[in-house]
C-alpha cells in the first residue's frame, strides 16, 4: 500500500457487533495490504472471555483494561513503523477515541449487518460469545459519525468487494 511511501503509519481498526465478520474481513484485508495482523478478540483478560462465555455482557469497566491491550499494540505498531489492522468491536465513541489516541494514523473500518443476518452467523459459529449476547451488542453500538475517520462497509457484500472498498478509501485518503 502506498502508506509506506507517504511515510505515514497507518492502522485500520475493523470494527463491529459480535458476528459481522471482523475476523474475517480483518486477516483478509492485512493480507491484502501485506500488513501485519492483530486478532482484538485474543487481547481480552480471561476475566472478560469467562464473563461472555456466561453469557454475562461486558460493561465499560470490562472493556476498558480489553481497549487498553490493544492501543498498546496500535501504538506498538507505530514506534516500529508498521503499519497493521486489528479487529475490535469499538462499539462506543468513546472506545474509538481511545484507540484514534493510540496513534495519529488510526481509521476504523465499521461492518454494517442486519440484525437478520447477525443472528444467523451468531448462530452458526463457535465462539465464547454466545448468540444471547447481541442485543447486548446492538443496544450498546453507537455507529460512527461523519467525524470519525470511519468507511461504512456493508457485511453482506463479498469479502471482495469490501476489500476494494476499504482499498479505494484508503488510496483516497493517502492521495489528500
Amino acid at each position: 500500500m502506498t502508506a509506506r511511501n507517504k511515510g505515514q503509519q497507518m492502522v485500520i481498526v475493523v470494527m463491529g457487533v459480535s458476528g459481522s465478520g471482523k475476523s474475517t474481513i480483518g486477516r483478509s484485508l492485512a493480507d491484502a495490504l501485506g500488513w501485519d495482523f492483530q486478532e482484538g478478540d485474543a487481547l481480552h483478560p480471561q476475566a472478560n472471555i469467562d464473563k461472555m462465555s456466561a453469557g454475562v455482557p461486558l460493561g465499560d469497566d470490562d472493556r476498558w483494561p480489553w481497549l487498553d491491550r490493544i492501543a498498546s499494540w496500535i501504538s506498538n505498531e507505530g514506534e516500529h513503523g508498521k503499519h497493521g489492522v486489528v479487529t475490535c468491536s469499538a462499539l462506543k465513541r468513546s472506545y474509538r477515541d481511545r484507540l484514534h489516541r493510540a496513534g495519529d494514523g488510526v481509521c476504523f473500518v465499521y461492518i454494517r449487518v442486519s440484525r437478520a443476518q447477525l443472528e444467523r452467523r451468531t448462530q452458526q459459529r463457535q465462539h465464547f460469545m454466545p448468540p444471547s449476547l447481541l442485543d447486548s451488542q446492538l443496544h450498546t453500538l453507537e455507529e460512527p459519525a461523519s467525524d470519525e475517520n470511519a468507511l461504512t462497509v456493508s457485511g453482506e457484500e463479498t469479502i471482495d468487494v469490501m476489500i476494494t472498498a476499504v482499498r479505494q478509501w484508503l488510496e483516497a485518503r493517502i492521495a489528500r
